[in-house]
This record gives C-alpha cells, structure tokens and sequence, in this order.
C-alpha cells in the first residue's frame, strides 16, 4: 500500500474533489482508457434525447382530437401547423410553425401503464421491472446513451461520449439511463446543474474551492506515481491519466460548457428556464463532440391525484417552456447547418388515459402515444401511425419501444438488430431483437 504524507499528502477525498475519480468510484483515468478502447467506426453523428420523465399526454402535444367529446378531448384545443392536415395541440404554436422539420409516431405502444417498465422500456427498448417487485430499480439493458458510448465514443477527444443536463434526478421511476452490464465507463457525464441559474457551474469538472492549477499539478504527480507503482509498464493508462487531466483544465472542454457566451437574444429566444437552458446546452454540447445527450426536464405525470398536478396545470406549466426549448433547438439546428448530423429525440415512458379521469387529471397509458423526431436525415413534415378517435389506441401502423430506438441507433450508423453485447452471463444480448427502424422516416 502506498502511503502519501507530509505537507503536500493527498487522500482519496482530494481526488474526490479534483474531478479525478468518477462515476462509483471509477478513476477518471479508466472511464477515459475504457472508452478509447470501445471506439468504433468514423460517423460523427449525434443525438440529443428529450427525455419527457412521467409520461406526457399525447392528446395535448401531437396526437389532438378536437372532434372527440370534451372528457376525452381535455382541457386544450388544436391548431394547425405549417403542414396542411397535421395539428398539435394550442400550446405548442412554436413546434406548429416548424412541423414541416418535424416526424411525429402516434402509434407508439408497449402496452403498460407501469412508470419502471415504460421507463425501461422507452430508454433500452426492453420491458423493466415492475414497480412492486424487490429488484425494481436493477436496470437490465443499457441505455440508449451507454449503447452510444460503448459503440461510438466521443465525436471529438477529450469530451465526453454521453452527457445528461440538467441532471437525472427528479420523474417517477427514472431510473434507467446508464451502462447496466457495459460498465461504469459507459454511464452518462451528469453536468448536475441547472444552466437557467445564474450560479451555474459543472461540478464535475469544476476544481474545488481553494485548489489551483499549480496544486492539481501536484495531483498530477502523485496519480503518476501510484500509477507507476500499481500499473508498471502500462503506457495506456498513463495516456489516460493524461486525458482525464485534459478533461479538467482543456479550454475547449470549459468553452462548450460556457453557456454565458451564448448571446441574449439566442439565450431569451430558447427560454430562460430550465427546458430552454438544458436545450441550448445540449446543442453547444454535441457541436463540440459530445455524441449522446440527454436533457432531463420536469416531470409530466399530471393525473391529478397523489400530489400530482391536474392535466390542465400540468399543461399550462411545462408544455410552453418545451415548445419554446424543442421548437429553438430545431430551429438553431438547421440555422448552423447542424440538422443533418444531430438527430433529436422527443418522448417519455407512455402517454395518458383517452379520457380525463374526476379529477381532471389524465392516468398512465401505454396502448397508444406518441415520439417526436427532428433532424438527422430523416424525413420529415409527416406523421406516421394513427391513433383511434379517441386516442386509445393504434389503428394503423403500431410501433414499438424498439422500433424507436433501432431508428436512434440507425441515425448513429449502428445497425443494431446485428451487434450484441454479454451480459453478466456471458450470454449475448442484442441492442434490439423485434424491432426495425422506422421505414417511413429512414426509407
């Protein structure tokens, strides 16, 4: 065991605090080495998921039913949008104007009302757990990022491959957004702070208070140390000491994070709330080299009862402030000739009831909801499915969870129904098995 002492001694806590040691207690170092050695192929393609936690009603987002009677309509009404014969829902006039950059699933289903299952669902393509079972929170694929990480890396070294803004807390049962049997080297970069503040900082590369860079120079010396004590001869993992220090001090890493050097007139236009921030930060993000971000709003599970908020509410609160992030980001993206490479992603683990239950709230429903792409090269100005008058369930091209995620690996150059994984058996495990990317926007 080596033991440091003296004046300049340093404990596992003071890497703690240098950023040096990462996600469960994985070194920085290894996260770096494990990702290098994961890399695989050229396409610089990104991704940037919209992860709706709660489930959003799909009846006042994209799937409107202005002819149904009021208990199944709801609380909002439809408008029209810049493609003849397609409508949103009245609080989203931002994503109506740019539908023509839009594909909307309506027909998207896997049947539960479960937030773990849909949950799990929706971020691997695979069925979790149910909610009442010991187990419930053990995730048993990778996420859709991981997967992402573990295939693509970084687009650009020394960034990370998968970033989650403003953090992964908060949602009901959002639990599943990391590596499960790909290691911890493949879990996001959880900036864990809310752009929208004006105290915003990444804490996970931010020093410590009190620690300069001549004092992480000294870190420097003492990881290489134990390094060489521990890992004689290994010339990679010193290069990966290298990177993580490069993580912590690289100016282009700082830059893609400084969301202050947006203008205001970009910053107002996103929203100077959480959505808009997170949005714009994603955006600076995988223009940089990020590959997979996710931003992580507020919960959406406004049925009205156990504390939650009613539909109406619910709406009014979070509805304008993702139209304004969702509709900006597209917008910006095509402005900065980014459309093509990035391809956004919005959706949550299902949908709401048809028919608003006594408390003006809508429940969990996961016969029928609906998936918003942008970007990439997808097509677009369409929507694909439909869903029944009343929005209960598909009536003409049902899709499922995997169908979704083999498109967001297709985007990736992945072809996913052919690459595996072992998992903790040593049993390969398929990204997707039953499912195909979406021949309506990728034929």
């Amino acid at each position: 065991m080596l033991c440091v002492s003296g004046e300049r001694g340093l404990s596992r806590r003071s890497f703690v605090q240098a950023g040096i040691l990462g996600v469960g207690g994985l070194a920085l170092p290894d996260l770096l080495r494990l990702r290098a050695e994961a890399k695989t192929g050229t396409n610089d393609t990104a991704v940037i998921l919209f992860w709706m936690s709660g489930g959003p009603g799909h009846m006042e987002t994209w799937d409107p039913k202005p002819n149904a009677v009021s208990q199944y309509r709801g609380p909002f009404g439809t408008i029209p949008t810049n493609v003849p014969g397609i409508q949103f829902g009245e609080l989203m006039p931002r994503q109506a104007k740019i539908a023509d950059k839009l594909a909307i699933l309506r027909s998207v289903a896997h049947g539960s009302g479960d937030h773990t299952k849909g949950n799990h669902w929706m971020l691997t393509g695979f069925e979790g757990p149910a909610f009442n079972v010991p187990d419930f929170r053990v995730q048993r694929r990778p996420s859709l990022g991981s997967a992402a990480s573990k295939l693509r890396g970084a687009n650009r070294p020394g960034m990370p491959a998968y970033a989650a803004v403003p953090h992964l807390r908060g949602g009901t049962d959002n639990f599943f957004h990391y590596s499960a049997y790909l290691g911890p080297a493949h879990n996001p970069f959880v900036v864990d702070s809310d752009p929208n503040k004006p105290e915003f900082r990444v804490r996970n590369l931010s020093l410590s208070s009190g620690l300069t860079f001549d004092r992480l120079d000294d870190r420097r010396e003492v990881l290489g140390l134990i390094d060489r004590v521990k890992h004689a001869g290994n010339d990679a993992r010193d290069s990966s000491a290298e990177q993580a220090f490069s993580l912590l001090t690289s100016r282009e890493v700082a830059k893609a994070f400084d969301i202050n050097a947006e203008s205001d007139a970009v910053r107002d236009r996103y929203g100077r709330h959480i959505f808009g921030q997170s949005a714009l930060l994603a955006r600076r993000l995988v223009e940089a080299g990020v590959t997979f971000v996710t931003v992580n709003t507020e919960p959406w599970d406004h049925h009205a009862t156990a504390g939650r908020l009613p539909t109406a509410e619910g709406g009014k609160k979070l509805i304008p402030p993702f139209d304004a992030a969702f509709a900006s980001l597209v917008e910006d993206l095509h402005q900065r000739g980014l459309n093509k490479k990035v391809l956004v992603v919005a959706m949550g683990e299902f949908g709401r009831t048809p028919r608003m239950n006594p408390e003006g709230g809508r429940d969990h429903w996961g016969n029928v909801f609906s998936v918003a792409f942008a970007g990439g090269e997808i097509k677009t100005g369409i929507t694909v499915g439909k869903s029944n008058p009343r929005g209960e369930y598909p009536i003409d091209r049902p899709l499922t969870p995997q169908d979704v995620t083999a498109t967001v690996f297709h985007h990736l150059g992945i072809d996913a129904p052919k690459v595996s994984f072992p998992d903790q058996t040593g049993r390969p495990i398929y990204l997707v098995e039953h499912g195909e990317a979406v021949r309506e926007l990728v034929g």
